[in-house]
């Protein structure tokens, strides 16, 4: 009988884990259909995107509701979708918030469901893994400290590990990165990632174009590299530099070769930690809410990190500057701190191997394979 998967991913770091998905899927079931919400790299495996994907990606509590209804409308339609093609299997993504109360009422319905990253239960609204264990047949987690909650609530999960880890190699070559994106050599290039969305641009661009005019100061040299996520993206940042009068290079895309031909990197929390972690450079991260949102987490985390390196690592290996504390010297100083005594720092190199090396599990095959075997057991 033909397999029919609903996807549903709502951001850049979710369609990388749905293409590497769909691609050992396929390999289990080389006659599935996969249809849902994705976005180009999902595509690119031969899913259709039922609607555009970027019509999920918003970020913070507040932000959420201007979009309430068009976010219900779309919802409705996917659970919809689900019950009139009789699908094997509801797959949600991350995007808890939109993929969750969708999963469960599937369930309700008799549907599979199935969700790929843990949320983040163990930092806040904890009592969500209620919610979770009505929801869902089985968690994929990326981390194997998240397996813990799940064990003591009798919920199924699996930790399959990250893509980025299986893709990224343990060792990045700093020259031959900068050699791709046609960058000089000798040069002290620093790494900017101000974020994907609109909003977070917005918020973080302008303090970190301030933080590299004070870097220019302290290191000389210094030159930057920016990776634009879209032509928007790309807009948006060339405006903020020419407000605040400072030059850089805007590449399209390509932030791991960015990541990596930088000497250190400056960023926003998120994936891309992860990624300056598996790339092994030294990183800041920071991060800007709206007011009201940031009042409202900073109430409900539970935890005394937000980055996933000192999440992963449960102690403080890189800086962390968030809302008012990062401001444009605090995150040049921590930056310029952080790649100065890198170089030297054995112990923060061998930790960030040592937590590459254990996020490393073929991710896309191992869920592929928790996928195939919860079905042959439904």
């Amino acid at each position: 009988m033909q397999k029919r998967f609903v996807i549903v991913a709502g951001e850049a770091s979710g369609d990388i884990l749905g293409a590497n998905l769909i691609k050992h899927l396929k390999l289990r079931f080389p006659d599935a259909v996969f249809e849902g919400i994705g976005g180009p790299l999902m595509i690119a495996q031969g899913f259709n995107s039922l609607f555009p994907m970027e019509r999920l990606s918003v970020m913070g509590l507040v932000e959420v509701l201007g979009r309430l209804r068009e976010l219900l409308g779309i919802r409705k339609a996917v659970f919809n979708h689900c019950l009139e093609e009789d699908v094997s299997a509801f797959i949600g993504i991350d995007s808890p918030d939109f993929n969750l109360p969708l999963a469960r009422k599937l369930r309700l319905q008799g549907v599979k469901t199935i969700h790929y990253v843990s949320p983040s239960v163990w930092a806040w609204r904890q009592k969500r893994i209620f919610k979770i264990k009505e929801s869902v047949d089985l968690m994929l987690t990326l981390f194997p400290f998240e397996l813990e909650i799940y064990q003591q609530h009798q919920i199924p999960a699996v930790c399959v590990g990250h893509t980025l880890a299986d893709e990224v190699p343990l060792e990045s070559d700093k020259l031959e990165a900068r050699a791709r994106l046609g960058l000089s050599l000798s040069d002290n290039w620093f790494a900017i990632l101000p974020g994907s969305r609109g909003g977070e641009v917005s918020r973080l661009m302008p303090v970190f174009a301030e933080a590299m005019k004070v870097i220019q100061q302290q290191v000389d040299s210094a030159k930057f590299v920016i990776p634009a996520a879209n032509e928007e993206r790309r807009q948006q940042i060339e405006h903020i530099l020419k407000e605040v009068g400072v030059s850089a290079v805007v590449v399209d895309g390509q932030s791991r070769d960015v990541m990596a031909a930088g000497e250190a990197i400056m960023l926003a929390s998120g994936t891309a930690a992860l990624e300056a972690m598996l790339v092994k450079r030294p990183m800041v991260v920071a991060y800007r809410f709206t007011k009201l949102t940031y009042a409202i987490m900073k109430r409900m985390i539970k935890v005394p990190y937000v980055s996933l390196p000192n999440l992963l690592a449960r102690k403080r290996l890189v800086p962390e500057l968030l809302q008012d504390e990062a401001t444009p010297v605090k995150l040049a100083n921590a930056l310029v701190g952080e790649w100065k005594d890198f170089a030297s720092d054995q112990q923060i190199q061998s930790t960030f191997l040592a937590l590459h090396e254990m996020l490393r599990k073929n991710a896309g095959d191992a869920a592929a394979r928790a996928i195939a075997k919860e079905l042959r057991n439904a």
